[in-house]
């Protein structure tokens, strides 16, 4: 098994697969981690996935981008973000019910970790040979919506999005976006009694892919800001689809 770290663009990236030297994968699958998390996070994912569907140890490549922005300065080290969250600000729309009209704000460093995440699409992309109709993205939390807004914008259509933990954000752009991407397969999976990211916006996030013709799969559970068992199950059934 491979595991490396190579730099796509501006973003320093673990990538990991087992497929044949000098072949390329016939899958890329792209994971950004969460707020205060290392750039290393979601690698342990891979194995899990391959144990899951051993068919694609050598089909699939798998890379895991480390977030641009160092949280060391608020005592989380190795901790990355992609951009800063205001968690008093968060707490205060959710408890006034003004989170979907919060959801739209961007800062700037969200806009600086969109483009560096679509150069380095674009980077793999003339590595591996492969479409972005070959590609999956996706993540966990903050890593999971900077995934959807990515993949929304792209010209083309990824194979795929999986949602972890995320929520809907900018709402107007997103909707309109979504309707050129009708046929995406999505995955969703939020946890009911999440105390970080509200449960609610994972359903607004589903609502408006089913309004816009994308074919999604909703994975709600009972518990907190986490990854279920059943979401990779799922994630690794999606990847066999796609990859046969």
């Amino acid at each position: 098994m491979k595991d490396e770290t190579r730099t796509f663009g501006d973003l320093s990236c673990r990538i990991v697969d087992a497929v044949p030297d000098g072949r390329a994968p016939k899958l890329l699958v792209i994971l950004c981690h969460g707020f205060g998390a290392p750039g290393t996070d979601l690698v342990p994912l891979a194995a899990e996935l391959l144990y899951l569907a051993p068919f694609l140890t050598s089909e699939v490549q798998f890379v895991f981008p480390a977030a641009p922005l160092s949280l060391d300065h608020m005592g989380l080290f190795g901790g990355r973000a992609w951009w800063p969250v205001d968690v008093g600000a968060l707490a205060a729309a959710v408890e006034r019910g003004q989170l979907r009209a919060m959801l739209d704000d961007a800062p700037a460093e969200l806009l600086e970790a969109r483009d560096l995440l679509t150069a380095a699409i674009g980077q793999l992309a003339t590595e591996t040979g492969l479409p972005i109709g070959r590609m999956v993205l996706g993540g966990f939390s903050q890593g999971s919506m900077l995934a959807t807004d990515v993949a929304l914008r792209l010209p083309e259509t990824a194979a795929g999005l999986c949602v972890m933990s995320g929520t809907l954000k900018f709402e107007r752009i997103w909707r309109a976006e979504a309707r050129r991407h009708a046929g995406m397969r999505v995955l969703i999976s939020h946890g009911r009694q999440d105390p970080i990211v509200p449960y609610q916006g994972a359903e607004w996030l589903w609502e408006m892919f089913r309004e816009a013709g994308l074919a999604v799969e909703f994975l709600p559970f009972d518990g907190g800001h986490t990854i279920p068992p059943q979401i990779l199950e799922s994630l690794a059934g999606l990847l066999g689809d796609l990859a046969g």
